[in-house]
């Protein structure tokens, strides 16, 4: 967050206004395959370092026929380059003012969006910040930050600086939040006073969010399970392991997946825009004082929910995910959509997204094997779901006061009693990455994002820890000394096109967003000099293109700017070509299959297989008078036994005088056939009259 991200050594006498200039960057290529119903995150995979850059500000399209033009990056358009610690943030500009601390060591604030000391509206409860105290380049110190909350509505927590870097994360109440930050270090002098002499206040406006659909978090047990998970007799003895602090790690847990996703949207260009979670009145959770008192406070509210299978048949080894001999690896997940069907009782239309945390996962010492546990995403109808297993949880923080100790903590794991999840959770701080970072890409899949070439949805989790300290411990995966100062460029990301499915997500909605059409569709067609019209109602969000091959996306073209709806909507109607679109691909893909995939703002998507085909003059047709027209892009990957292509020219469109009344749409699960019905009683069929619903159903135009 942008509140620390130039913090310089100041006295009273020098206050005066910064001024900085701007960079510039271009993102990284990346990559992204078909979302498909069922994902894995914790099979083998290769891990990949690169981080896509952000702050992307693309050029408009009008709302009219526009055309993409090439600018020799993957993306579609330019990247605004950042200044200050880190390259993903905005830069300020010369009309910026500033708000520090008087105090030469105190943390200096410093936003390009902000006034003198003014609010910015957040959406989220736990915010992520970093910052430096002084000029590091100057004298770098160690110390401590302690942040003290509104109102004091919050405990004060500590926050360890090194190198004269910080990250915390901050607590806020609905509406205006006062917060003010203290550093002390044994290398500086005190006052003497219960009030640092280096401290800084600001001001962040907290509004919940209640008109977008909740990311539902739920934790699944078998019917006769005891509601216990993993964990070596210390962990045991110290916390429990029961079905009680499982919830608290679980939530504390969903509260850091929030708290990253919203910096990363943040960074991104896309503002303060996040998931949000079901709350209930209950007994608060992200600080342990409010355990020791029984403080009530809103927080999210984990469901627990039981299957009607027994832990026995849930820890079954023939539903084991990395069990090698397994023959139904995708049966968990089966079990837990079924059962979180019928738990949430959705409505027809009414979607659900449930993140499921498997506590009955075991690691079963003979076969080496994690026992009841699954990572996969997707879904479908009502239900969209992500599900991962437990054998980590005993390694994540439980409150916002254990974040620090969790990722710091170089404890080897005992394999005699918890799992070293792919060989990568070799200490706990790694093992809380795993845990913490893959469930986050499962639940990526469950928005609709597909693997990427970087980032959570690779294996980028793998360092989620640098997202929350400036400091990484020694890593048991890498054999060495982890990074002594991370900053922003060096952690975790969300890769740049997942952040571009995210900003029209229904989860991730702000109010002031425009209503969106209910129509999500996408249309494309050739037209004349080998061109292709596309045309999207909601508009046209951004196309991926896949040379021959690719499962996953490296170069695309994006529509959006950003979260700025002044400077216009994306456009309804593009126009591409071929060769526009080939001269993006590297030299050695140029010429091969070019598949593309579009994506509209109201997350419909349609895929052209072969773009070549589309444009060649078998997408010509002459109609009954002589004239020409153009072929549609097919629909329908005619998977299915006994599928035949088909195509019909609707009368109506060759005679002026025949006026379409409705049409009968014949279907069951899927759509079996369209019959358009004429005034005169006339009809045409495309497709065939089946289905499951006797009849079909009639759909009438409104003349």
């Amino acid at each position: 967050m942008p509140f620390f991200n130039n913090l310089r050594r100041r006295s009273r006498a020098s206050f005066k206004t910064d001024k900085s200039s701007t960079g510039s960057d271009s993102p990284n290529g990346s990559n992204g395959t078909d979302p498909t119903t069922k994902s894995s995150s914790t099979l083998s995979s290769v891990y990949g370092a690169s981080t896509p850059a952000s702050s992307i500000q693309p050029e408009l399209s009008s709302s009219n026929i526009s055309t993409a033009k090439p600018n020799g990056t993957n993306s579609v358009n330019g990247v605004t380059g950042v200044v200050g610690l880190s390259p993903q943030r905005l830069s300020p500009t010369p009309t910026s003012r500033t708000c520090h601390s008087p105090s030469q060591w105190g943390p200096y604030i410093k936003d390009p969006a902000l006034p003198i000391c003014s609010t910015r509206v957040v959406h989220q409860k736990v915010l992520l910040i970093y910052g430096q105290i002084g000029d590091p380049a100057h004298r770098a110190f160690d110390g401590t930050l302690t942040i003290y909350h509104h109102q004091d509505t919050f405990p004060s927590t500590q926050w360890p600086v090194f190198d004269s870097h910080f990250k915390a994360l901050v607590h806020l109440t609905p509406g205006p939040n006062r917060l003010r930050l203290d550093f002390a270090s044994p290398k500086l002098a005190s006052n003497g006073s219960s009030i640092s002499a280096h401290t800084t206040s600001f001001s962040v406006n907290f509004l919940p969010l209640v008109s977008s659909p909740p990311l539902q978090l739920v934790i699944l047990l078998g019917k006769d399970s005891p509601g216990t998970f993993d964990a070596v007799p210390e962990r045991i003895q110290r916390e429990g392991n029961n079905l009680e602090t499982a919830i608290r790690k679980f939530r504390m847990a969903a509260y850091l997946w929030q708290a990253f996703t919203g910096e990363q949207m943040y960074r991104n260009g896309f503002g303060r825009r996040c998931f949000r979670f079901e709350e209930e009145w209950q007994t608060g959770s992200l600080t342990y004082h409010d355990r020791d008192v029984g403080q009530m406070r809103n927080e999210a509210k984990i469901h627990v929910v039981r299957t009607e299978k027994t832990v026995a048949q849930l820890r079954d080894l023939d539903l084991a995910q990395q069990y090698d001999k397994a023959e139904r690896k995708g049966d968990l997940f089966t079990i837990a959509k079924d059962a979180v069907q019928a738990h949430f009782k959705p409505s027809p239309g009414q979607k659900q997204y449930v993140s499921v945390l498997l506590l009955d996962a075991h690691w079963d010492t003979s076969s080496k094997t994690i026992t009841g546990h699954a990572a996969l995403g997707g879904g479908g109808g009502e239900i969209q779901l992500g599900i991962f297993g437990s054998q980590a949880l005993q390694s994540y923080p439980t409150s916002i006061e254990e974040v620090v100790p969790a990722f710091l903590d170089c404890t080897r794991t005992d394999t005699n009693f918890v799992a070293n999840d792919c060989s990568e959770s070799g200490s706990n701080w790694e093992a809380a990455n795993i845990g913490i970072g893959a469930h986050l890409h499962e639940t990526g899949h469950l928005f609709g994002c597909p693997h990427q070439e970087s980032g959570i949805m690779l294996r980028d989790y793998v360092r989620l820890n640098r997202t929350f300290l400036c400091r990484e411990p020694y890593s048991t995966r890498t054999k060495e000394q982890g990074m002594r100062l991370c900053l922003p460029k060096d952690e975790c990301v969300w890769h740049r096109l997942d952040t571009l499915r995210f900003r029209y997500h229904p989860c991730f909605r702000l109010t002031s967003d425009a209503a969106l059409n209910t129509e999500d569709g996408v249309q494309v067609w050739a037209i004349d000099n080998g061109r292709i019209m596309v045309t999207a109602v909601t508009g046209v969000a951004f196309i991926e293109l896949y040379a021959e091959d690719e499962q996953t996306c490296h170069t695309w073209i994006e529509f959006i700017n950003g979260d700025n709806s002044s400077s216009g909507n994306p456009p309804r109607q593009i126009l591409l070509t071929e060769s526009d679109l080939r001269s993006r691909l590297p030299e050695d893909r140029k010429n091969k299959k070019l598949r593309i995939e579009i994506h509209s703002v109201g997350q419909g998507k349609h895929v052209v297989s072969d773009i070549s085909q589309l444009t060649s003059k078998k997408a010509l047709v002459k109609m009954p008078r002589g004239q020409m027209g153009f072929r549609g892009s097919m629909h329908g990957v005619s998977q299915m036994e006994g599928s035949q292509p088909k195509e019909i020219i609707l009368q109506s469109a060759l005679d002026q005088t025949k006026v379409l009344m409705s049409i009968k749409v014949y279907h069951g699960l899927a759509v079996d056939g369209l019959e358009f019905l004429y005034e005169d009683c006339s009809s045409q069929l495309f497709g065939k009259p089946g289905g499951g619903h006797p009849g079909g159903s009639e759909f009438l135009f409104g003349l």
